[in-house]
């Protein structure tokens, strides 16, 4: 309604979200390997996303323990596969090896820590790797921001230096390809606590080197600029007011942090204070890994799984490199 931003920025989210919900229709369903989900609100979320013909789940995990919390959940899933493991570091495993042989598209993390999944993942012999690391996305959906944001990594890379922050910077590029409806080259903030260089402060280093690195071809597909504080990678006002040309401040679709902390608090506090929608998941492996949270609500465990559904359809089109 005219006048009310709190609804306004609601029909905008709502929209942002069906645009991505339609971006899968028409696409085939992914089978998903669940790992380890033996409380109810896992196998709420896997209900939901089946519902919505986003996956097709197989679950992994201690069969009596999956069956205990399917009760507590009232859902009914003996409509689905079930693999029993004995715990749940044999049902990481277990959904691992699934990947890597392609009897399942994706991985989906159930009840256990994600450090406990990834490492299943790790190993080169788990046949799941590619010739870039591990890292985590979260595509956001920020109420006053006029696009959907993609912050990385908040997740998985703890401190990574400058050849870890390469390949979390052409994964983020990758995955904005694979998921854009335009056909553009997505814009890059190397993220810092300043905008200009500081020899004292690694983090502005780094930045200025992805940013030559994106320039000589070393980063491919995007526009990278940095050091870039946070006001002026997302606001051209502030970039305005401090005097920064740039073809990225102010407009920029990813945010690439110094490093987890600072990551995962940025996530955090668009997602609680500024009310935005965080889905999330994995890039850098053979299959999407989709990372969801007990305090995720309903749109946000949808979103990661449609995510999933859009990489694995770049995948086998030929699109995601």
């Amino acid at each position: 309604m005219p006048g009310n931003q709190n609804q306004n920025n609601e029909i905008q989210n709502h929209d942002r979200y069906r645009a991505i919900m339609w971006a899968c229709v028409g696409k085939d369903a992914v089978k998903t390997a669940v790992v380890h989900p033996v409380q109810a609100n896992v196998l709420e979320a896997v209900a939901d996303a089946s519902r919505e013909k986003l996956i097709i789940p197989v679950l992994v995990g201690p069969k009596a323990r999956i069956t205990d919390a399917a009760r507590d959940a009232k859902i009914d899933i003996s409509k689905w596969e079930l693999i029993d493991t004995e715990h749940s570091h044999a049902a990481a495993e277990k959904a691992v090896e699934l990947a890597a042989t392609g009897k399942v598209g994706a991985i989906m993390k159930g009840s256990l820590h994600t450090d406990e999944l990834l490492g299943a993942v790790v190993p080169a012999s788990a046949g799941l790797r590619t010739e870039r690391r591990l890292s985590h996305a979260y595509v956001m959906d920020v109420p006053g921001y006029p696009k959907p944001l993609i912050i990385t990594d908040a997740v998985v890379n703890i401190a990574p230096d400058l050849a870890a922050k390469v390949d979390i910077c052409q994964n983020a590029i990758n995955f904005f390809c694979a998921l854009a409806h335009e056909n553009r080259a997505p814009k890059v903030a190397v993220l810092a606590a300043v905008e200009t260089v500081n020899p004292k402060m690694q983090a502005t280093i780094d930045a200025a080197a992805l940013s030559k690195m994106a320039e000589r071809g070393q980063i491919t597909g995007g526009i990278v600029d940095g050091p870039l504080a946070f006001d002026n990678a997302i606001s051209k006002q502030a970039a305005a007011d401090k005097g920064i040309t740039s073809p990225v401040a102010g407009d920029a679709d990813i945010l690439l942090v110094p490093e987890i902390e600072s990551g995962n608090i940025l996530a955090k506090q668009l997602t609680f204070l500024g009310h935005a929608d965080a889905a999330g998941i994995v890039l850098g492996a053979r299959v999407p890994i989709i990372l969801t949270s007990r305090a995720d609500n309903l749109r946000t465990r949808l979103l990661s799984c449609a995510m999933a559904v859009l990489l694995a359809a770049a995948r086998r089109e030929g699109r995601l490199k």
